[in-house]
């Protein structure tokens, strides 16, 4: 009744402009019957529509789609001329002829509803275009009620709006806007995203019957929903043919074309919008790349502004991921570990120099199927990141006391000799940065299989991974100092809290995710410069407004620090904890990583071109559920080393990423500065001399010919980076190889 009573006040005052004369001859005017209403043009807030946001990866290929509306806006020369021409037949046919408020409209408008027929507004393309933005400026459903009530207040505002935007915009502006940002059914809004969700075509390439069915499709979207079933495409269907004789009935079409269209079969094909990384082939890296967004303070002062810009901001995002290596990846993660194994296997690789992150994969799928074995969370990553809370770094801690020891004088041979345990003096034997003391006497640290322990430098002590070794280096120099310098490689623990600065930090108690190692050990491979991980690096606004994002680096360790540690480290594929399985064919370096317990299993390593690191655990709980006795991949495992899966994992997948780039160096370690020792092995008793023998071995005084002597690793097939067999090791107490 109210809607009644709202349409006949406007339509009858509307229709007596046109209709019924005044005294003296002259009829009332539209402009006298707008006066008598109050209506003078108003201004009409139009907020940007809400535009999908697109992600790319570094070769310009879409690979992921957000969007709270699946809307793609297009200039009007980009729809074809037929789906205009069949929008205005059947919406406003005068709509080229009259201003805001069409006369004639109102008056057929009116007599339907004196006549009792259907209540007609006699709403203008105009008109229709302001109802549609104030419906998409709604924020709360009291808002998106008021403004779709239909009360004669709101309708003279609408009308008040429309003389406002004819006065702003051209006809051919308005028609631009009002097709994009109607909304067709389907989920889909605008003419761009119909066409391709109707007919898999851009709007430039629709066809008569096509146009005509979109056409035909704005006046009850919902109703004539193709997606809804049987009966609404039928419905649909009858509304295509209503359009197709109202274009013959006004001459737009001959009579036979309209015929031949309604011959023809509906043809909505249905075509899938994929959104949000659960629909992305690189899941991982999408969720990587969004929460990058998600958190940033400049996109948004609050996380739901930011997700609003994410899903509505129309942003195209250009990010660093390289289908090449994230293909690599995935490869040689399938070859290990299957995705219904428990244990997961992930991977990140990271460009050093720049932070890059090339590639993000893990063993299982992306998904919330816990039938399937999949996971819903980014294995990869940090929490920060949509990631989990990781897994114990193991070994590959170790790096960063190496990394402190050289930057305070060590020489690559210098070292000491420890027994097969090593347990802390007093509690003051390690304190953490705050002076906190929390050495832990009554605990006692094991080799992994060293036996008794002995003489070991920093190279073979880093090659062999010796906890016992570790341990006193770390005394030594201080665990303080330790942590900063881990710190200063962008080490943080993955679920966000603080790092445990706790005696064992050497051996990696504390829980990691792929890309901060990957990024750490990126920082040695660029001689000392970390920078932070980074997946974006253009995001180009709804108006092509392009911002460029530029790598955040630093000079956090001094150069030839790095150089002896990679040199030190290169020797782990020829000498160490992986000269099982050898290197990947040109200059690389590395280390394994074993938790206490096999919880987990790591790799992480770099050459000059690339760094990435492989965790392996169980995400249950690594140490419910360690890695002994277990099935992966098809193959049983008594024990899982570091260098078991997870190096092989990283091996293989290096080498493929890296295929097609040229080898390069890594710069050569400074002899003068690092070679010698002045922590020397102690020199070994005299060998009695055998009768007719002459002196024992050794040099002329009896020394061992290459104590104090640097092993550059370059010399032959037992150093460097090829060749060479390794040594299985046990790791025991929290820590290992």
């Amino acid at each position: 009744m109210v809607r009644l009573l709202a349409a006949a006040t406007i339509t009858g005052v509307l229709a007596a402009a046109v209709a019924f004369p005044a005294v003296g001859g002259a009829g009332l005017t539209v402009k006298s019957a707008t006066e008598e209403l109050h209506l003078l043009p108003e201004e009409l807030k139009e907020p940007p529509l809400a535009e999908k946001t697109t992600l790319l990866d570094m070769n310009g290929k879409q690979f992921a789609q957000f969007y709270y509306e699946n809307r793609e806006s297009v200039k009007l020369d980009k729809v074809s001329d037929i789906m205009k021409t069949a929008i205005v037949a059947i919406e406003d046919f005068r709509f080229y002829e009259h201003g805001a408020i069409d006369p004639e409209g109102t008056l057929r408008a009116a007599v339907k509803n004196f006549a009792g027929g259907s209540i007609q507004g006699g709403s203008s393309i105009t008109q229709q275009y302001v109802k549609l933005v104030l419906v998409n400026a709604a924020e709360t459903p009291e808002e998106q009620s008021a403004a779709i009530e239909q009360t004669l207040e709101r309708k003279l505002n609408e009308l008040r709006y429309a003389l406002a935007i004819e006065e702003k915009y051209t006809k051919s502006e308005i028609l631009e806007r009002y097709l994009n940002i109607a909304y067709f059914g389907a989920g889909a809004h605008g003419i761009q995203a119909a066409a391709k969700r109707f007919f898999g075509k851009p709007a430039s390439k629709l066809n008569l019957v096509e146009a005509a069915t979109l056409a035909g499709a704005v006046q009850n979207p919902n109703r004539t929903d193709p997606n809804v079933g049987k009966a609404s495409r039928e419905r649909l269907l009858e509304r295509r043919n209503i359009v197709l004789s109202r274009m013959a009935e006004l001459g737009k079409i001959t009579q036979q074309e309209a015929t031949e269209a309604k011959a023809k079969k509906l043809g909505y094909k249905d075509v899938q919008v994929p959104g949000g990384c659960d629909e992305s082939p690189y899941p991982y890296f999408c969720l990587y790349a969004q929460n990058e967004l998600l958190n940033d303070e400049s996109f948004g002062k609050t996380p739901e502004d930011r997700r609003k810009l994410l899903q509505r901001g129309g942003l195209t995002i250009k990010t660093t991921l390289d289908p090449k290596m994230q293909s690599a990846s995935e490869k040689a993660i399938k070859k290990f570990v299957k995705a219904s194994d428990k244990p997961v296997a992930a991977q990140a690789m990271v460009v050093p120099g720049t932070g890059a992150i090339r590639a993000m994969a893990a063993s299982r799928d992306f998904g919330r199927n816990k039938k399937k074995n999949q996971m819903s969370y980014n294995l990869a990553g940090d929490v920060q990141h949509g990631g989990g809370t990781g897994f114990q770094a193991g070994s590959t801690f170790k790096v960063f006391t190496l990394l402190t020891a050289l930057s305070k004088g060590f020489k690559l041979n210098d070292g000491f000799s420890t027994g097969s345990g090593y347990s802390a003096s007093a509690y003051s034997t390690f304190r953490d940065c705050k002076g906190n003391p929390v050495g832990i006497p009554d605990h006692t640290v094991q080799n992994s299989s060293e036996g008794e322990g002995g003489f070991n430098t920093l190279t073979t002590g880093t090659q062999h991974s010796v906890n016992t070794f570790f341990m006193r280096l770390e005394q030594e120099v201080g665990l303080c100092d330790v942590v900063k310098t881990a710190k200063s490689l962008g080490i943080k623990r993955a679920d966000g809290n603080k790092l445990n600065e706790v005696e064992t930090f050497t051996l990696g108690v504390n829980e990691m995710d792929p890309v901060t190692v990957a990024a750490a050990y990126a920082g040695i491979a660029a001689r000392g410069a970390y920078c932070k991980p980074m997946a974006i690096t253009e995001i180009r606004d709804r108006v092509n407004k392009a911002t460029q994002y530029k790598p955040k680096c630093q000079q956090v360790l001094d150069e030839e620090v790095a150089d002896a540690a990679a040199h030190i480290m290169s020797g782990v594929f020829t000498k160490g904890t992986m000269s099982q399985y050898g290197g990947i064919g040109r200059p690389a370096a590395g280390k394994t990583g074993t938790t206490d317990g096999y919880t987990a299993a790591w790799f992480a390593g770099f050459t000059p071109d690339m760094a990435s690191a492989v965790s392996l655990g169980d995400p249950r709980g690594a140490f419910r559920h360690d890695l002994t006795g277990v099935t992966i991949g098809g193959t049983y495992y008594p024990y899982v080393y570091g260098a078991t899966i997870s190096g092989r994992i990283w091996k293989y997948s290096m080498i493929d990423a890296l295929k097609g780039i040229d080898p390069t160096p890594f710069t050569a370690v400074d002899k003068d500065r690092f070679g010698g020792c002045t922590r020397c092995a102690p020199k070994p008793p005299p060998k009695p001399d055998k009768p007719g023998d002459g002196p024992g071995q050794g040099d002329d005084n009896g020394n061992p010919r290459d104590n104090g002597t640097i092993d550059d690793g370059n010399n032959d097939g037992n150093g460097g980076w090829f060749g060479g067999r390794g040594i299985k090791k046990r790791p025991n107490a929290r820590g290992g190889r």
